[in-house]
């Protein structure tokens, strides 16, 4: 799920100004989608002068795309929509503001694309995803390959396939300037949801590996909250939260086999009732782990009340 950091789940009093200039070539439009999942709202940014990138649109929202045209000089235009991956807060109104704009959607796949084959048997079996709002109409114009390099005279981003939060999610680092655009892998507030099948944490992991060996590390522009600005101690602190998670969910085991949703009503004491569903995608995330290290199992076929148990 989405823990957010000490002192930074109060909303109102970290509600930044709903467009940002970040650098002489970057501006953040923020969506105004606020919710205990996107915190203040969707991170659109638009890099750029003249040629301008625009990064995740974000959800469909007319007075949202208004906005962002608003920040465009006058003789600058968008030559391209990239979307980091396929949540409806994300890629929704994607198609419908590149049609206002004439620009083409670049993304690595649709929402089922990058999965992982135990992932993609896992959905065959009839596991769906929880309810963090998976856009399954996504689809973009142009797909992305791992390490592609997009550029024009203004700006140059390579590509980054980086699932584990979704299997399509992209970085895209701007190799001139040492910046990454992390959407939900890293951020500074919270940590990021891994939902089954569309997350996989062992993927997460790996991507957070990627991140950590890249050479564009100065500073990290998320999805959603404010930049972070120490790149490479937050993604330690990412991993060593997963892994405190883990020596958790052992410890609740070793007391007693349970469901997803049981374990993490079990660890996760203090959390906000709304986010224990997500809680238990998370759990879920971490036993489907568990068990390809063949450390914990279940009985029949797995599911969202599947008992595991310590092997």
């Amino acid at each position: 799920m989405r823990a957010t950091k000490k002192g930074k789940a109060n909303l109102a009093h970290s509600q930044p100004e709903s467009v940002t200039s970040l650098r002489g070539d970057l501006k953040r439009v923020i969506a105004p989608n606020p919710s205990p999942m996107t915190y203040w709202g969707t991170n659109t940014y638009l890099l750029g002068t003249n040629e301008v990138a625009v990064i995740d649109p974000g959800p469909s929202d007319s007075t949202h795309f208004e906005k962002i045209l608003r920040q465009l000089a006058p003789a600058a235009r968008i030559t391209h929509v990239f979307v980091t991956h396929a949540h409806l807060d994300h890629s929704a109104g994607a198609a419908e503001f590149a049609g206002r704009v004439n620009a083409p959607v670049l993304a690595y796949g649709d929402a089922k694309a990058g999965r992982s084959a135990d992932m993609q048997a896992l959905s065959e079996t009839g596991l769906v995803g929880g309810s963090e709002g998976v856009d399954h109409n996504f689809m973009p114009d142009q797909q992305l390959a791992d390490g592609e390099i997009v550029e024009t005279q203004e700006w140059q981003l390579e590509t980054i396939w980086s699932p584990g939060h979704m299997g399509n999610h992209l970085c895209f680092a701007e190799l001139q300037t040492g910046y990454m655009f992390t959407a939900d892998l890293v951020m500074d507030w919270a940590t990021s949801l891994v939902s089954p099948p569309d997350g996989d944490l062992g993927a997460f992991f790996r991507s957070l590996d990627r991140l950590e060996a890249h050479p564009v590390n100065k500073i990290y522009y998320p999805g959603h909250g404010d930049p972070v600005r120490a790149p490479l101690d937050r993604v330690a602190e990412l991993r060593t939260h997963r892994q405190t998670r883990h020596s958790q969910i052992l410890a609740a085991l070793r007391d007693a086999p349970g469901s997803a949703h049981d374990l993490a009503s079990r660890i996760y004491t203090e959390v906000d009732p709304r986010l224990l569903p997500a809680a238990a995608r998370n759990v879920l995330a971490h036993l489907i782990e568990m068990k390809a290290q063949s450390e914990a199992t279940h009985d029949d076929v797995l599911c969202e009340t599947s008992i595991f148990r310590l092997i």
